[in-house]
């Protein structure tokens, strides 16, 4: 039984997607800068994705390799790193023979109209860091097209549950400040539909896609719940769960662009709030009705996030 290994092994994705791996194979080497066990038997390498020479020996040896890696919330570097560190996994997954499976989100498709949000939506990204995502999930279909490797694209909405901490978006705006009877932020509009995606489910099913010789060739929404709610009733969903009173402020692009000046990551955001000042609702009916529905329950998903990171 061949490696199946994970590039970006520390993230929110990478560090559930080890467990699920062991449904598949008891080989599972885990990458990252400092990587860290997640069971006592997992290999660990430490490697720099954009050094192409690291990642070839980090590959080598794998069945199926998964890029989950997220770089820094910045445009310049995601235009720097995002591509040079593609052409080094594929380059590196052609030489040792390796299928790919890259973990990727929705920046790429047209911002024109996010309901419903499905696989056939055109690839014309309104963003920078749109453009960039659009060009590396052009690599790997290229990839996959010209016979070089085995390739498949697993996408989710924006994600949350229990230990996605500061890269979930609703975690860091809705979860954190409600928890000590605080202020949620949400960015947009109130009462327009927000799909989100549970991490958990997220790597279950890239697990599932990775290990599915028919799921290459394609790009795949991975399992979400239906019925997404809006920010407003996120924020009382979240606020009733905690046992406190859903307070909560939102923030428009004007706001958000005034506050980059003093917050980066806001700075940041501002040419992403298309996604907040329309329905968002992620489709995952493609996956769904190949494998069947496994996505949590938004009211389970946030009962599990106040256990797991608030003890409640």
């Amino acid at each position: 039984m061949k490696t199946q290994t994970i590039l970006g092994a520390g993230g929110a994705i990478g560090r559930p997607l080890a467990t699920e791996l062991r449904k598949y194979t008891d080989k599972v080497r885990l990458v990252s800068r400092n990587p860290k066990k997640i069971h006592p038997d997992d290999e660990l390498i430490s490697a720099d994705l954009s050094n192409a020479e690291a990642v070839m020996n980090a590959v080598k040896g794998s069945e199926e390799v998964y890029l989950t890696a997220g770089l820094t919330y910045t445009v310049k570097i995601w235009q720097a790193q995002w591509p040079v560190i593609m052409k080094n996994v594929i380059a590196a997954c052609k030489t040792h023979k390796a299928k790919l499976v890259f973990f990727d989100n929705i920046y790429m498709y047209s911002g024109d109209k996010l309901n419903p949000i499905t696989e056939d939506l055109p690839i014309d990204p309104p963003s920078k860091k749109g453009a960039v995502r659009a060009e590396i999930a052009q690599m790997v279909l290229d990839a996959h097209t010209s016979g070089d490797i085995q390739t498949l694209i697993a996408r989710s909405a924006d994600f949350y549950g229990p230990g996605t901490g500061a890269v979930s978006v609703l975690n860091e705006t809705v979860f954190n400040p409600l928890s000590t009877g605080g202020t949620a932020n949400w960015l947009g509009g109130p009462d327009f539909k927000h799909s989100f995606t549970y991490a958990p489910d997220a790597a279950k099913a890239t697990a599932l896609l990775g290990n599915t010789p028919e799921a290459y060739g394609e790009a795949w929404h991975l399992p979400t719940a239906e019925n997404p709610m809006t920010g407003k009733e996120w924020v009382e969903a979240i606020a009733t769960a905690f046992g406190t009173k859903p307070k909560m402020r939102t923030a428009g692009k004007g706001m958000v662009r005034f506050m980059g000046l003093f917050m980066p990551i806001m700075r940041e955001l501002v040419e992403m709030m298309y996604q907040y000042e329309q329905d968002y609702v992620f489709s995952s009916a493609k996956f769904d009705e190949r494998f069947g529905t496994m996505a949590t329950a938004y009211s389970e998903g946030i009962a599990e996030v106040l256990k797991v990171d608030f003890g409640k």
